[in-house]
């Protein structure tokens, strides 16, 4: 009980081992090798009957995950967050039903919240403990949270995956939905290393201006020093540092 009271309530200090991010609207722009701007990623270590099943939002997040070798660490739990799930299938879905049609199986299984993550497991053969969430535009403080849980817990790491995309323009709120799909994938521990980035909050007044929704281009930016990171709930301002006291690319 105290250590999951510690981690509710302790100001977070993290460790970033690695990250990765696709980024499709980036295309063309000079970024790190960590970025991925390729509209539809290759995915090539899905099988073909699963991954023509994918969107190239699905098929990014497979290509990330293996890339950072996610199904070789069997301990280390997966957890996705997103807003709107897996591109439109959601809510194309509502608009069938809306019509009197019938819905495929098929299509609803890929619809879930956890589609993605399930395809990615059947794929790498990794079972370890996987979890999808969404939480109304709080889905990075949502993932914090739920690390945290893990890590305090006695996990060594934890793998966040923070996915966005765009949704049909009659279901979209003033500007908050974002025009393009893009991912992020953070490994994080409580154990500091050489290499790794050091991510600490403080408190900030916030009050006033919620603060933007954390979104995979937002982190981006943020780990390559190019703004800042601030979270709504709870309002805190983080930094990455590593050794050196500098934003770190990954």
């Amino acid at each position: 009980m105290d250590r999951l009271s510690h981690a509710d309530t302790a100001l977070p200090v993290l460790y970033l081992h690695r990250w990765r991010a696709w980024l499709p609207e980036r295309a063309g722009e000079d970024m790190p090798a960590c970025i991925i701007t390729d509209e539809k990623p290759a995915a090539s270590s899905v099988p073909a009957l699963l991954r023509r099943r994918l969107t190239p939002l699905g098929r990014a997040v497979c290509t990330l995950l293996g890339d950072m070798a996610a199904h070789e660490r069997t301990t280390m739990p997966v957890l996705h967050a997103s807003r709107h799930g897996d591109g439109h299938r959601p809510l194309d879905m509502l608009d069938t039903l809306f019509e009197g049609e019938p819905l495929s199986p098929a299509r609803f299984g890929l619809s879930v919240h956890n589609a993605v993550l399930g395809v990615y497991s059947i794929a790498f053969g990794n079972h370890t403990s996987m979890a999808a969430l969404a939480a109304a535009g709080e889905e990075f403080e949502a993932l914090l949270s739920e690390a945290r849980g893990y890590l305090f817990d006695g996990r060594d790491s934890v793998m966040l995956i923070l996915t966005d995309s765009p949704v049909p323009d009659r279901y979209r709120i003033q500007t908050q939905a974002p025009q393009a799909p893009s991912a992020m994938l953070m490994e994080l521990s409580l154990t500091p290393a050489p290499d790794a980035v050091r991510l600490h909050a403080r408190s900030v007044d916030n009050t006033e201006n919620r603060g933007q929704i954390v979104t995979p281009p937002l982190l981006a930016d943020w780990l390559m020093g190019r703004g800042e990171l601030i979270t709504r709930t709870p309002p805190l301002c983080w930094q990455a540092t590593t050794g050196m006291e500098t934003p770190h690319a990954g």
